[in-house]
Order: structure tokens, then C-alpha cells, then sequence
């Protein structure tokens, strides 16, 4: 099959103006034509918060590098699951950052570069004794035509340059295919993954390819049409015999559809789906690591190595530490992801929290469940945050539990429209048992 796939090399580029027509919402054209699912063996989790995600942010400090290069190794727990990570090597930071990594010794995540597609780039490869790198190799005629002013056999030819030169270097090369979802895949995408391929076999060598959702197009329906179909663009690759350990999955959230995305990925024969601690990124960001992780042991089980508990250690770290500021309810780490302000779901908690709790929190992220006052929680979520910061069983409809709701009922009767806060209910409970106050839990 590969045989008969050729570059395309047209005159002027094709932007896919019925897909993209810019000056209204890009459309989702189907082709009724699905693909199979094709489910690796093997799917894992690569990173790129110290390469995408500090293009969102200021730069960290090589000790905070080294702090969340850490939190990944507890999370991964010698398991794989998170199997790489990428780093600059630009700056002395980013090169500071990478030694103080690479001492840890850690097998997972292993250390790999990025760099642009520049011979000379490779110096900082080797410098630093890395195995692996990233090269930009941006794929769509936008970017062929429009910003690197080449023709799509230019183009071609400069990059398999690049890739001779980081095989001949000892260094394993990862092809950043930039733009795929908005690239000629016919016509570019697979002559570009076929003569990779030839590369790979001339130097006994893996090639890996990331497909990259530059701009969040990425579809995950069956039966879309491409570009922007996510199984059809896995399926290609694989069809012309690519490896799934060879494919990895960096996707953009500019549509909302990042996380289901990289599971798609997973599920069509892509072994790696790239992303950053809370999704951090360019623009809208990445798939979420702390998601990928969750998704990854629902689609292949819990995995006793995995330290999901450390995802909540290290959503702490970023808010006390980086400047992050997560949103109450984003979902896994946010303060309220898991609790509820409703009185009638507070009184399913008490009954049995599997009514209202998507799994055992507390058990596997080290979250117990919680419940929010307003005027909406009732004497059962009253009850519930009693019993959840004292050492104490008590009656919903108890005195000092009533003592307290009146107190609420009177905030909100005065138009509060704020939830009650943690500080006003320990000053409420301490007012209503007096000298009877029970022991804090903790």
C-alpha cells in the first residue's frame, strides 16, 4: 500500500475552506465511513508541562521543575503510566532544570527534548545525554505555504534533513507533525509517515510521530471525515504499518474537546497521549495529566503502582507554591469537585455517599467527600459537615444542628447570596456546644 502513496505537490495550498471557512465556526463534515477501534496493548502518558505548558505561564524555577518532575515519579509509582517528559534546552534554566531531573535516576518519566527542525539544535541534545528529542515538523499547507514560505516537497525535504541528522547523531528523533488536523493527509501526512518509515528501517531505528491538534479540531465521532477525524488520523498511520508505541496524541482544548480526544486516540491504536499537570498550555491548553491518569484506569483498571493520592498532593503544590488558581469545581482537584451544597444530595451522603460521590474519594485521591452550607443544604448537610471536622455522631434534627440552621435561615432571609463559610460555621458550632464541643478530627 505504501508503495502507492505519493507526495502531493501542489501549486497553491488547500486551506479546506469548506471545513474551515474562518469567518464562521469550523464545521463537522461526516463521511459515514468509521474506522475500527484498534486498542493498543500498551497506552501511556507523556508530558509536556515543562515545554507546552511554559509557553501558558511564567517560566519555573529549575526547583519547581524538579518539584513537579518529582510529584509525576510519585504519581507513576514505577508503573509507566506517565512513561516521559519534555523539557526546552535553551536557556541555562531549562538546561539547570534538566541536569537536576536527570540526577534523580528516575526510569519513569524519562527526560527527552524539544527542539526546532535546526541541525545545529542537536548539539543541546547530546550536551545534555539525552536519548530522545521532539522536532518541530509542522504538516499543514497553513503553515507549509503561509508561514514557512515553502513548497510541501521543500518542506518534505528539509525535514527528513533533520531526522537523517538526529539518527546520525545517536539521537532518536519524535516528529512534531504541527497542524494535522487542518493537513492534506493524503496528500502530505502519510508520504511524509511513509518515508519516515523508510528512515527507521535504513538506521534500525524507532521514528516516532505526534500528531499534533494545534488548534483544538480534533473530532472524536465516528464517521467524521478529515482532517479532523481523531480515529481516522490514528488509523491512517497505523494502516501503513507506524507502530502504536511509535504514535503519540497532543491535543488543544480550544473546542472542548481535549481529554476525549487523547481517550480516542487511545482507544484507534495510539500507545501515547501527551499533556500537562491541569491541562496548563499554549492558549487553552493540553489534556489534563491528572484526567489522562483517571481515564487511563477506567479504560484499563485501577492500577495498585499508581499513586493517585499524589494528584492531590500536587494540585496543593501548584495553588500554595506555583500561582495556580484552580477552579472550585474543576473537576478531580478543585475545592468543591466533590461536594455538594444541595440538601437533598447531602441527606443521599449521609445515607450512603456512593448516591452522590462518583467513586471513593477519600480512598483513592485522599478527598473525603464535604458538603457546602446555603441556605439549600438543610439540617442534613449541617449534620454532615459537623460529623466531617468533629469527632462526633449527632442527630439531624439535634438542638444545637437546629441552633445552627436558624442562624443560616436568618443570612439568607436577609438576601446572602454567598455560601456560609468554613470560618462562620466553627464559630456557630463552638457558640451552640459550648463547654460540650467534641474533639477536631485530624
Amino acid at each position: 500500500m505504501s508503495s502507492d502513496i505519493r507526495l502531493q505537490d501542489i501549486e497553491n495550498p488547500n486551506l479546506f475552506r469548506d471545513t474551515f471557512p474562518y469567518v464562521e465556526f469550523p464545521k463537522v463534515v461526516f463521511d459515514s465511513n468509521p474506522v475500527p477501534y484498534d486498542f493498543p496493548e500498551q497506552i501511556w502518558i507523556t508530558d509536556t508541562t515543562f515545554r507546552d505548558g511554559q509557553q501558558a505561564r511564567p517560566p519555573y524555577t529549575p526547583e519547581q521543575v524538579l518539584r513537579i518532575y518529582d510529584f509525576m515519579h510519585e504519581i507513576d509509582g514505577g508503573s509507566g503510566l506517565i512513561r516521559q517528559s519534555e523539557f526546552f534546552l535553551y536557556s541555562d534554566r531549562d538546561r539547570k532544570a534538566v541536569e537536576l531531573c536527570k540526577e534523580r535516576g528516575y526510569q519513569y518519566p524519562e527526560v527527552t527534548g524539544w527542539i526546532r527542525a535546526v541541525a545545529s539544535d542537536f548539539r543541546l541534545v547530546s550536551q545534555m545525554g539525552l536519548q530522545e528529542t521532539g522536532i518541530l515538523t509542522s504538516a499543514s499547507d497553513y503553515h507549509v505555504f503561509l508561514k514557512l514560505r515553502k513548497t510541501r516537497s521543500q518542506a518534505l525535504q528539509s525535514y527528513l534533513d533533520i531526522v537523517k541528522a538526529a539518527l546520525d547523531s545517536g539521537i532518536n528523533p519524535r516528529c512534531h507533525f504541527e497542524d494535522i488536523t487542518r493537513a492534506d493527509y493524503d496528500g502530505f501526512i502519510l508520504p511524509f509517515a511513509v518515508e519516515l518509515m523508510k528512515l527507521s528501517k535504513e538506521y534500525n531505528k524507532p521514528i516516532k510521530i505526534r500528531m499534533c491538534d494545534t488548534l483544538g479540531f480534533g473530532v472524536p465521532y465516528p464517521g467524521v471525515a478529515l482532517p479532523r477525524s481523531v480515529p481516522k488520523l490514528v488509523h491512517g498511520l497505523r494502516s501503513i504499518g507506524v507502530p502504536s508505541e511509535w504514535l503519540e496524541w497532543h491535543g488543544h482544548n480550544d473546542l472542548h474537546k481535549v481529554q476525549v480526544n487523547a481517550a480516542v486516540a487511545w482507544l484507534y491504536g495510539c500507545s501515547a497521549a501527551n499533556c500537562a499537570i491541569f491541562g496548563v498550555g499554549e492558549r487553552t491548553g493540553n489534556p489534563p495529566l491528572e484526567a489522562l491518569v483517571i481515564e487511563h484506569a477506567q479504560l484499563r483498571g485501577t492500577n495498585p503502582k499508581v499513586n493517585y493520592e499524589a494528584i492531590t498532593e500536587l494540585a496543593k503544590y501548584a495553588e500554595k507554591d506555583l500561582g495556580f488558581t484552580l477552579a472550585g469545581n474543576y473537576p478531580l482537584v478543585g475545592k468543591d469537585f466533590n461536594v455538594t451544597r444541595a440538601g437533598i444530595h447531602a441527606d443521599g451522603l449521609l445515607k450512603n455517599e456512593e448516591i452522590y460521590n462518583c467513586f471513593d474519594t477519600k480512598k483513592l485521591l485522599g478527598r473525603p467527600v464535604g458538603v457546602a452550607i446555603t441556605d439549600k443544604s438543610g439540617a442534613a448537610g449541617i449534620k454532615h459537615f459537623i460529623e466531617e471536622q468533629y469527632v462526633i455522631d449527632i442527630a439531624k434534627h439535634d438542638p444545637r444542628v437546629m441552633q445552627i440552621k436558624d442562624k443560616i435561615d436568618v443570612e439568607y432571609a436577609a438576601d446572602r447570596v454567598s455560601a456560609i463559610s468554613e470560618q462562620e460555621m466553627e464559630a456557630w458550632i463552638v457558640e451552640a456546644f459550648g463547654a460540650d464541643l467534641p474533639p477536631r478530627r485530624g
